[in-house]
């Protein structure tokens, strides 16, 4: 690789990693050619971008990268393939799922939000992180039931009888 072309590829990094919030540092050697094909096709079926780079350029990267405070400098060290994703959970759900059969890839590290996780034991809580439209979701969901609750008692037996003191609220007046 040339020097120009080093320089290009540090900048494509870095601006992948301003891109995106989340990314995950795996270790993909040993698997074959049709295997990472199909780890590369599960990804973009769920909107994860999958590369490979060399540890010094995704250093040097992630330097270049303004506020970041993310040191996985140990991480980073044999092959190493690079998840980017807007949903934090998305590649450890990916990871999950792809390795039923096998070890691989192996987990090295990741950053959801800045936040690093190392090790190949984190898969299992990142993939079960919630999205931020999940929690969104769920948030909502707190808040319309008391909301529903008094609606329903309105609507009910009760409904009746909250209406009956309303009315006669109004003709005393």
């Amino acid at each position: 690789m040339t020097r120009e072309e080093k320089v290009q590829e540090i900048e494509a990094l870095k601006a992948k990693f301003e891109q995106y919030d989340n990314f995950y540092v795996v270790d993909a050697q040993g698997l074959s050619v049709d295997q990472v094909n199909n780890l590369r096709m599960l990804c973009h079926e769920k909107g994860v971008e999958y590369r490979v780079a060399k540890n010094t350029l995704i250093k040097r990267a992630l330097e270049q990268v303004e506020g970041s405070n993310m040191d996985i400098s140990s991480a980073l060290a044999g092959p190493t393939g690079v998840f980017f994703s807007e949903v934090a959970n998305m590649p450890g759900r990916i990871l999950e799922d792809f390795r039923k059969g096998s070890d691989l890839p192996v987990l090295k590290a990741a950053s959801i939000s800045s936040d690093i996780y190392e090790g190949d034991d984190q898969i299992a809580v990142l993939s079960k992180l919630k999205s931020r439209d999940e929690l969104i979701a769920e948030v909502v969901a707190l808040l319309e039931s008391p909301i529903k609750n008094v609606v329903s008692g309105i609507q009910g037996s009760a409904g009746h009888k909250i209406a009956g003191l309303v009315k006669a609220l109004e003709e005393r007046d």
